[in-house]
């Protein structure tokens, strides 16, 4: 069994490459139960999440397997993990084999999942977001962000981009080590000026509270929201829905784990069928994504274990040459 560190996966992916893993991904399809959740309560602190998130591949007609493969992410969500200079996620990938179950292997699950998750914004985007779309504002600065600025500059001719965190100085620190390698990048300043320039409007932040603004977008912005992975978690407003149309990355998940889909939905300000596509109908053209340069788009992603496997299977062919 091969282990595979967070370098090694670096090492085995391109963000153009994965983007396109996940397009046949969502397009062939896998058995993927809906995730577990499980609550690690703190008597210090808050409460941890435990994510079990397991999957397989499909069979094909003939009752065999497509590609032979089974996958389970164990991940931990800890939010005060930041104040202790931690990454709020941690988690390990364990890929086996589809028919005999033997350990193929254990892959660094943090740094999988931060390529799996921008890789899956980025090709929403390629559906959503305008073909000249070129500033970029990223809301968050975690360990996630610069993986989105990469994977967006992948389907998108990105020319501006800006990091806006609560913290500016963690907003600069990512600024920074985006420049080095030569990426336009700047900490942003006032969050609303930058949501009314940008063209895409990505938000990885863990908040209850929401932070992108409907009133404050552009016309014709994409707005991809990343980070809210429970019904309490909102990254934006009821204004943001009502002026989007509305796409998820998949219905099962958002419908009830996302607070920014769950909420809307409870509250009648989004119906059920106004969620336009998941990434299984426009990966396979059964729903059309942008249909106008003026329309503002809006994708909320809460992670499918099928972008875990796709990109597991992807790391483990790539070391196992």
């Amino acid at each position: 069994m091969l282990t595979i560190s967070a370098a090694e996966v670096d090492r085995a992916l391109t963000f153009s490459g994965l983007v396109e893993t996940l397009r046949t991904a969502f397009r062939d399809g896998a058995v993927q139960p809906v995730r577990h959740h499980h609550t690690v309560e703190r008597p210090d602190g808050a409460a941890s999440t435990l994510l079990l998130m397991p999957a397989w591949t499909d069979l094909n007609a003939a009752g065999t397997s497509k590609d032979g493969h089974i996958g389970v992410k164990i991940v931990t969500v800890s939010p005060d993990n930041n104040a202790i200079a931690k990454p709020a996620v941690m988690g390990l990938y364990l890929l086996l084999d589809g028919k005999t179950g033997e350990p193929q292997a254990l892959i660094d699950g943090q740094r999988l999942t931060q390529w799996r998750t921008a890789c899956a914004s980025a090709l929403a985007a390629s559906y959503l977001a305008r073909e000249d779309a070129s500033r970029l504002l990223v809301i968050g600065a975690g360990a996630l962000s610069p993986f989105l600025v990469k994977a967006h500059s992948a389907v998108r001719p990105i020319k501006s981009i800006r990091i806006w965190n609560r913290t500016p100085a963690n907003a600069e620190k990512v600024a920074a080590a985006l420049r080095a390698e030569g990426l336009p990048a700047e900490a942003a300043g006032d969050l609303g000026a930058e949501m009314a320039e940008a063209d895409i409007v990505s938000s990885a932040t863990i908040s209850n509270e929401p932070l992108v603004r409907g009133a404050q977008l552009k016309t014709g912005a994409h707005v991809d929201l990343v980070g809210g992975f429970t019904p309490t978690m909102r990254e934006a407003d009821d204004a943001a829905i009502t002026r989007a149309r509305v796409y998820v990355d998949t219905r099962a998940g958002a419908t009830k784990e996302a607070g920014d889909i769950v909420q809307p939905l409870a509250s009648g300000v989004l119906k059920a069928d106004a969620i336009v596509a998941d990434l299984h109908e426009l990966a396979r053209g059964q729903k059309k994504g942008r249909q106008s340069a003026d329309e503002i788009t809006l994708f909320k992603s809460v992670g499918a274990a099928l972008e875990d496997l796709a990109a597991g299977i992807a790391v483990y062919k790539a070391l196992s040459v």
